[in-house]
């Protein structure tokens, strides 16, 4: 087993820009449209050098955008651009825990089974994906792994210590708290994929959404995918939230977001703001009923609405910012 993903040398990804290809497999045309040619696939996983960006006039309409790529195009949509960042290693880990993100495209995790003296493969985890870091341990390379705590299963696993950035406090500290929180509100447009925050009268923040895919199937069993509209309040905010069927596996189809960041719960059936490490899709729906948008925008969302969370708190829960969805 592979203990570096990568297929390429950190030199390798000094010369340009590279993608990684975030769903099940993607197609290469031959023009920016999809009534161009198909060349061939691409698979999950894959890390591709782009030699550009191009807005197609053919469009989609709510995400125009194609990479140039060796022998044709890829649309951007279930793509995530990466970087390959490795970081200084800690010498030790506050007692309880710090968060971190991934700077490498993605990085294989595994746990150890004592009663087997094995490693295991668990998640695999990916660019700017978020993840709390409670401990230093030697790896099975010998080198430093951090242990990472999932708080959905509550259970422990390790990845190679340099390919997380430990995140420091002053990346929590609040935007804005000299505003009073009720003059902070989020409006969110199903119709037009919008957000839009206000400070009393002012703009203050404008970006394209990804809203919840309508359901279809109406089953009362069944939590709706649509993303509820109305008027909401703040709840929870987590600043890393394992999202999906909650499984320990190593299948990367498996439907298990490991490490969402910059979460932002508004409606208790657990529809939150959050970031987005699997598609650039925003401006359509595309989620189960969560708000998906860009993860640097999640992030400023957490620091900006209230309560306000602290840097060594998992989850912070109180009355918060107003967020009307219309």
């Amino acid at each position: 087993m592979l203990l570096n993903p990568f297929l390429q040398s950190e030199a390798d990804w000094l010369g340009g820009d590279v993608i990684r290809v975030a769903t099940h497999s993607v197609s290469v045309y031959s023009k920016p449209n999809d009534q161009s040619t198909i060349l061939y696939q691409r698979r999950r996983d894959d890390l591709v050098n782009v030699y550009g960006e191009e807005e197609s006039p053919d469009g989609p309409g709510y995400n125009p955008i194609w990479f140039r790529v060796w022998r044709g195009y890829l649309h951007s949509g279930r793509i995530q651009k990466v970087q390959y960042r490795l970081n200084p290693v800690a010498n030790s880990i506050p007692e309880r825990g710090q968060l971190a993100e991934v700077t490498v495209p993605y990085t294989q995790s595994l746990r150890y089974l004592p009663w087997m003296k094995k490693w295991e493969p668990v998640y695999r985890l990916y660019y700017e994906s978020t993840h709390w870091v409670v401990a230093i341990d030697e790896g099975p390379d010998g080198e430093p792994w951090y242990r990472l705590h999932d708080e959905l299963l509550e259970f422990t696993y390790n990845v190679p210590a340099a390919h997380l950035r430990l995140i420091p406090p002053e990346e929590f500290a609040p935007i804005s708290p000299q505003v009073e929180p009720w003059k902070k509100r989020i409006e969110i447009s199903i119709a037009r994929q919008e957000l839009v925050a206000y400070e009393d009268t002012q703009e203050v923040l404008r970006t394209r959404v990804s809203t919840g895919v309508p359901s279809w199937r109406k089953d009362p069993n069944l939590i709706p995918t649509d993303t509820p509209t109305g008027e909401f309040h703040v709840f929870s905010k987590m600043a890393s939230k394992h999202m999906g069927n909650g499984q320990v596996t190593a299948d990367i189809e498996a439907y298990e977001l490991v490490g969402v960041p910059w979460t932002t719960f508004f409606v208790e059936t657990g529809v939150a703001i959050h970031g987005t490490y699997w598609h650039r899709n925003f401006g359509t729906p595309m989620s189960r009923g969560c708000v998906n948008v860009p993860t640097e925008i999640a992030k400023w969302i957490f620091r900006w609405t209230t309560p306000v969370c602290d840097p060594d708190v998992w989850e912070q829960r109180g009355y918060g910012t107003l967020v009307v969805v219309s």
